[in-house]
């Protein structure tokens, strides 16, 4: 009677790759106190002007903001910065950040974001969050939005695709949930426009992010309006 050895194989993942995940998940949702709620990158003047007025409008902008602008420009901003080797290196992506981001309202939003998720997380007691808070206030460096998150997401053991995902993300779900709170859509459909956005993003995520000498972004009517916000009397975002 012969008897057979059966050796089972379990595949395991790494503690290293959860802990990854959770803290992508924590620093991506809406639920951490970023600023993001403050900013509507344009959409509020979009409304007002009758140029984005419900979900099929919506979607338009939606996928002109993650496609032809953070697929083009912010994704590569977040990946440069998560691969900075040092502080200096990192001060010339923050830099580069402040020169092909035209508009002055959409500079001066991506400034006070930074500096809020900066101060957000040195108060949660992060050395690299310290040291961005103080190179902001101190005026070395203007501190955008793109350029914290990648330097802070990576010193989080976050990795740089997750980075990526994480910004298409949270620049998506941010101009859906402007668009709820300004009364244009439902949150069911702003949750139909997110499921359809998935794929797009999905692709290119499979792609690298582009080289910082190759960032481009073409949202001119979003840019427009957020430079004519000041003819709107009544206003529910900064920008």
């Amino acid at each position: 009677m012969s008897s057979t050895l059966i050796t089972i194989t379990t595949t395991r993942t790494p503690m290293s790759d959860f802990t990854s995940l959770l803290a992508s998940f924590q620093h991506s949702d809406s639920f951490f106190p970023s600023g993001s709620m403050a900013f509507s990158w344009g959409l509020e003047a979009l409304l007002q002007d009758g140029l984005v007025k419900d979900a099929r409008s919506l979607q338009v902008f939606v996928e002109g903001q993650a496609l032809a602008r953070w697929a083009s420009l912010d994704q590569g901003i977040v990946c440069a910065a998560w691969q900075a080797d040092s502080f200096d290196a990192w001060l010339d992506v923050d830099a580069l950040a402040e020169t092909v981001t035209l508009p002055e309202p959409m500079r001066k939003g991506a400034h006070r974001l930074g500096r809020t998720l900066a101060d957000v997380h040195a108060r949660l007691d992060s050395s690299v969050a310290a040291e961005l808070r103080a190179a902001i206030i101190a005026g070395r460096t203007p501190g955008h939005l793109s350029a914290v998150q990648g330097r802070l997401w990576r010193s989080f053991g976050i990795s740089r695709d997750e980075a990526r995902a994480m910004s298409a993300h949270a620049a998506c779900t941010g101009a859906v949930s402007s668009a709820v709170r300004l009364g244009i859509v439902g949150h069911l459909d702003a949750q139909r426009i997110l499921t359809r956005l998935r794929e797009p993003l999905a692709s290119v995520l499979e792609a690298p992010a582009p080289a910082m000498d190759d960032l481009w972004s073409s949202t001119f009517a979003a840019d427009i309006a957020v430079m004519r916000r000041h003819r709107h009397e009544a206003r529910l975002f900064a920008n």
